[in-house]
């Protein structure tokens, strides 16, 4: 069932009314441009939409636009392309869910990218204290934690004009642009649908580079699962069954958005493109398939760990009981013999107290021997 997201920014407004929608602050806008042909190839950086060069049917022109905090800009954009205002409203809300929709001169395509992104924090050890005075100063450590960034990526596709609209700045299209300006493989002599193709296959490689970083901290969980017992485990792991369910939740509704491209609009495809859209949409199934296969992976690691944990508790308690059934007989005997009563059997006896002692070791000895003989410990 599709999450309906609901924004206090959107209420009481008409359709269309361009408003940023996101959770994190609108990045500053900044503009690049590549022009290219079978024969040329040119990159632009601009930064006013006022500075767009012309189009024509001679060369394609590939517009990518991060940051979403410029509306007027990206207005301005849209009454040069005549882009609909529904398209620009929805450009803008970067948490709605991915969508694919055709107008009379272009196809409006929005999808999730996953970021990977390395940042250092500080690790403080906690403090130890006896009695509530502190016996050392807390040490710091530097460790590097690795975060994923869920980003949103419009790409409206016309004849001979394609735009990218992203959240942030970083993207996965540094190869797709050094192929367009080196001339290596076929993008230069392919329309726009084969770039828009490229761009999303070049996002789908990121997921699989996420679940690939993510493969390697599940190897090392399900290694430590069998001789942790640290309190931070289970939620480690459980931080990374997060990250696999924001990866799956970026790659259904783009495997989706392929399946309506091929069944409404396939005698749009050309012949060349439909093999790469068949293969583009294996590998996301692929993928997703994968995702399963760690989420239930780390859920069988959080099975073996609490295993673990209960196997050791339960050779604890097995100690803690053999020891308190060692102590049960002896506790009676010296509990009788230390009741305050004049006329007790061999109180009076020299050799009492040592037949006592020796009575109680031979005692606690024969249960170790016969605990040992059933393996009980």
């Amino acid at each position: 069932m599709e999450n309906i997201i609901i924004n206090e920014k959107n209420i009481g407004l008409p359709p269309g009314t361009p408003v940023y929608v996101g959770d994190r602050p609108a990045s500053a806008q900044d503009i690049s441009i590549i022009t290219y042909s079978p024969h040329i190839a040119e990159l632009k950086i601009i930064s006013k939409i006022d500075e767009l060069p012309q189009s024509n049917n001679d060369t394609i022109m590939w517009i990518n636009i991060n940051g979403l905090k410029d509306i007027d800009s990206i207005k301005k954009l849209a009454q040069t392309f005549d882009i609909h205002s529904l398209t620009i409203e929805d450009i803008l809300n970067t948490e709605q869910q991915p969508k694919i929709e055709d107008f009379e001169n272009y196809r409006f395509i929005s999808f999730k990218s996953i970021q990977q992104e390395k940042k250092f924090h500080h690790l403080q050890k906690k403090k130890k204290k006896f009695f509530n005075y502190k016996l050392k100063k807390a040490s710091e450590q530097i460790a590097e934690i690795e975060e994923f960034i869920i980003d949103q990526i419009s790409i409206i596709i016309m004849e001979n004009v394609l735009i990218t609209f992203q959240e942030i700045a970083g993207d996965p299209f540094n190869g797709i642009r050094k192929r367009i300006l080196e001339n290596s493989g076929q993008i230069r002599k392919m329309g726009t649908d084969y770039l828009a193709y490229s761009l999303i296959d070049a996002v789908v490689d990121d997921y699989y580079l996420a679940l690939s970083h993510l493969e390697d901290d599940i190897e090392g969980y399900e290694a430590r699962a069998v001789i942790t017992s640290d309190d931070t485990f289970i939620s480690e792991i459980q931080d990374t069954k997060n990250y696999l369910l924001q990866i799956k939740r970026a790659m259904i509704p783009l495997r989706d958005i392929l399946v309506v491209i091929f069944r409404q609009s396939e005698p749009d495809i050309s012949d060349e493109l439909k093999p790469f859209l068949q293969d583009l949409r294996e590998n996301l199934n692929n993928a997703i398939i994968t995702v399963e296969n760690y989420r239930e992976w780390s859920s069988n690691i959080i099975d073996v760990n609490l295993s673990v944990l209960s196997y050791q508790l339960n050779k604890v308690m097995k100690i803690l009981a053999t020891i308190s059934a060692i102590f049960i007989p002896l506790t009676v005997i010296t509990g009788i013999y230390g009741m305050n009563f004049t006329y007790m059997p061999e109180l009076d006896k020299p050799w009492a107290y040592p037949v006592v002692l020796g009575s109680m070791g031979f005692i606690a000895i024969t249960m170790i021997i016969f605990f040992k003989i059933r393996h009980w410990f």
